[in-house]
């Protein structure tokens, strides 16, 4: 029974990291500078994940919070794109420290194990490693000091609740993420851009809702629905494997993100 549950264990690990292996793929082969830098937030080491576009100029940095799944390669993927697109981004891993032996998401093993430790992470903490990381790269030689912050479906959530501390910032792309309470929406000072799939009702059924409080409010939500879209579709868009309607949605996303942050 013993070596029955190890050998469990193990595939369970090989099945999370095999999952992946498109975007560990496409990542490794990237011409961009991409480094890990470690933040100091209160007592806790934050290890964050960086990626520099190859421009002439100084550029816009974007803090990007990661899914309920961790700082995953998919994620770092992410950030190479950002990268790729003109952007200095940055992607905290908001495990750090919190796994076996000090470590971080890599730790973890199960998406299951992380998906269970991110849900019971303070938000106070999560906010404060959001706003060391924005604090970094708006000081970064490279960067122009203009930061956005945008997250999907936990970091989306992240990324609403990050907006209502008052904190100052360009802009908030919100991926399939819940919103805030509407008596916390007066402290919004960034306009928010939704990102929203068709055929996620869990999240989406709330958007007339957030749409008139946030008005009510009188701040900036421009969201977008696309239909037949799922949950996720940022990262399930781009899976090989992909739905064509995720894979349209992932490409329209793209091209709006876009559009926003050349407009910032």
């Amino acid at each position: 029974m013993k070596r029955l549950l190890l050998f469990l264990a193990a595939l369970a690990v090989a099945s999370t990291a095999s999952a992946q292996d498109w975007a560990k793929a496409r990542l490794d082969k990237s011409p961009r500078h991409l480094e890990w830098v470690t933040l100091k937030v209160g007592d806790r080491d934050v290890k964050c994940f960086v990626g520099y576009p190859e421009v002439k100029t100084k550029a816009t940095a974007i803090v990007l919070i990661h899914e309920i799944f961790g700082l995953s390669d998919w994620m770092r993927g992410m950030v190479d794109q950002f990268a790729e697109a003109g952007y200095i981004a940055i992607a905290p891993d908001f495990l750090s420290g919190a796994g076996p032996n000090g470590g971080g998401t890599d730790s973890f093993g199960a998406n299951d194990n992380v998906r269970g430790k991110i849900q019971g992470l303070a938000d106070s903490q999560v906010m404060g490693d959001v706003k060391a990381a924005a604090e970094y790269v708006a000081k970064l030689p490279a960067a122009n000091g203009k930061v956005v912050v945008g997250g999907f479906c936990w970091g989306g959530a992240k990324t609403f609740n990050y907006a209502v501390t008052g904190a100052d910032f360009k802009a908030g792309l919100v991926f399939y993420g819940s919103a805030p309470k509407p008596e916390q929406m007066a402290a919004i000072k960034a306009p928010i851009y939704g990102f929203y799939g068709g055929n996620d009702a869990r999240i989406t059924a709330a958007v007339p809702e957030v749409t008139t409080q946030m008005k009510a409010a009188g701040k900036t939500f421009d969201q977008v629905t696309y239909e037949g879209a799922g949950h996720g579709f940022m990262r399930a868009g781009e899976d090989p494997a992909a739905t064509e309607p995720n894979k349209q949605a992932r490409l329209e996303g793209w091209k709006r993100i876009k559009a926003i942050l050349s407009k910032i």
